[in-house]
This record gives C-alpha cells, structure tokens and sequence, in this order.
C-alpha cells in the first residue's frame, strides 16, 4: 500500500508532526538524518530557518533546493 503525507505541521528544531493517508499520525525529527547525511543537498537545511520553509506537495515534504523525503522513510522513523 503507498501511503502519503497528507498534513505537515513545523513543531521545534528539527521535528514536524506529520499525518499520513492510512490514518497514522507522528513526529519526526529530521536533525540525524540532516546532520549525518553528507550529501550536500542537506547543507542548507542544517540552517533552521531553511529547513522551516518545507512544503507539502501531492505526497511528501519538499524543500525549494529540490530535496524530499520519501513518505515510506517518514513513515518508518515516526514517534
């Protein structure tokens, strides 16, 4: 089954509550997976003020330098 984000709420530092379409519901916090990737895509999500700006498209969390995070990995790392 492929599940979606369908909401997407900023809380503090690096966590956002994310609802997703089979009903589940959690936090995130996306600061390890930021910090120990060492891709440059993520260096300018390491400012929290970039990382903020996350949009919702159809199914995931992108951010404007073309970065999203699958919702199955979401998914998988909720609290």
């Amino acid at each position: 089954m492929l599940i979606s984000v369908t909401k997407a709420q900023y809380l503090k530092n690096y966590s956002i509550m994310l609802h997703f379409s089979n009903g589940k519901n959690g936090i995130v916090d996306l600061k390890p997976t930021i910090f120990n990737d060492h891709r440059n895509i993520f260096e300018q999500l390491k400012n929290i003020e970039n990382f903020k700006k996350f949009t919702l498209d159809s199914w995931t969390l992108t951010w404007s330098n073309n970065i999203d995070l699958s919702p199955e990995y979401l998914y998988s790392i909720i609290k």
